[in-house]
């Protein structure tokens, strides 16, 4: 009955780990009913390493070679097994092997924006996001802390608590930096490489070397990135009187082409801006000959009498409106109407 189970049982001579993909970390050779063979051949490729792990404990590791599994090639679990003297029949462990390639283009980003102090803005939510890469360094401590005796482990399974704890540090990264938000965006290697020293620690205590850690954008939430630009705006136009200025510019056409015409310009721009006063001096000025003195805008009417126009200045007052026609600041109706008024005069 014993020679019977012995020629029944399937011995393995050959051991070896082909990666079928990119992702998988830690794999367990199948051993099932299986008995390595003394003499059996371990063939462990570059980019892998391969750990007999024996009752639950890690025993011999094995770098990139071809090796033949001897008691001279297995001290630690000639020990374990107190094979005192050369053992040639077959025995069980279980092998797994370790994929030490890099895990490129792994992504991180704060799915929330974090709140940071800024010296410019005061308190600022921001987010950010970016790459890293990272491989096995050391098998063993990944197995016992990481992969254990699960017959596969994958980076996807891993990348969640990694992404987790480099998001978590952000904010005190940029916090403590003391950089403005404005200049973040040139600082963003520095930022990436004070992340990085922060992140290895962690990544070696898991048996992992962080290889990179970049951050490729910083940028506020879509709402205080638009007061943001509204601001850059206001500073390039030499702030809020050039971008009163450019508002009233801007108001003029369209207030020529609505109801009430250049006439309700005041009160429809003005609103938020105090550009009323602006516009009806501009347009005292426009219809004023050139060289006299603008007329200041006043709600408070006047007893006193209108000084007399020459025909000069109304004929050079008329050639101004007609120019606004081209523009497109007055229409061509309100143009004829300013005429007809103007040549009154002159009767």
């Amino acid at each position: 009955m014993a020679l019977m189970d012995f020629i029944k049982k399937q011995f393995i001579d050959i051991i070896q780990w082909t990666e079928d993909d990119g992702e998988t970390m830690a794999w367990r050779f199948p051993m099932a009913e299986f008995e390595i063979q003394y003499g059996a051949s371990l063939t462990v490729r570059e980019s892998q390493m391969a750990v007999f792990v024996n009752e639950g404990k890690v025993a011999d590791v094995f770098g990139p070679g071809m090796y033949k599994l001897t008691t001279q090639t297995l001290p630690v679990l000639t020990y374990l097994q107190n094979w005192d003297k050369l053992f040639e029949s077959p025995f069980k462990s279980d092998v797994y092997f370790f994929s030490t390639r890099q895990k490129i283009d792994r992504k991180w980003g704060t799915p929330n924006p974090v709140t940071i102090r800024d010296k410019d803005f005061g308190m600022v939510r921001l987010r950010a996001f970016g790459i890293y890469a990272f491989h096995i360094v050391d098998p063993k401590l990944f197995h016992t802390t990481i992969s254990g005796t699960l017959e596969r482990y994958t980076a996807d399974e891993l990348e969640g608590q990694l992404r987790n704890t480099i998001v978590g540090h952000i904010a005190d990264i940029f916090g403590e930096s003391g950089v403005a938000f404005i200049d973040m965006a040139s600082n963003q290697v520095e930022f990436g490489k004070a992340l990085k020293a922060v992140m290895d620690p962690m990544f070696a205590s898991y048996g992992l070397a962080l290889d990179s850690l970049n951050v490729q954008n910083i940028s506020l939430p879509e709402e205080l990135q638009a007061m943001l630009d509204k601001r850059i705006g206001v500073n390039m136009m030499g702030g809020m009187q050039g971008y009163t200025q450019f508002q009233t510019a801007e108001a003029i056409p369209l207030a020529a082409q609505n109801e009430g015409g250049l006439a309700g310009l005041g009160a429809g721009v003005g609103v938020g801006f105090g550009v009323g006063q602006q516009v009806a001096a501009s347009m005292a000025q426009s219809l004023n000959p050139a060289g006299a003195p603008p007329v200041a805008a006043s709600t408070a009417p006047t007893s006193a009498p209108a000084a007399p126009v020459s025909a000069d200045e109304v004929i050079a007052t008329i050639e101004k409106l007609h120019g606004m026609v081209g523009k497109g600041i007055l229409s061509q109706a309100e143009f004829e109407a300013k005429k007809a008024e103007l040549m009154k005069k002159l009767a």
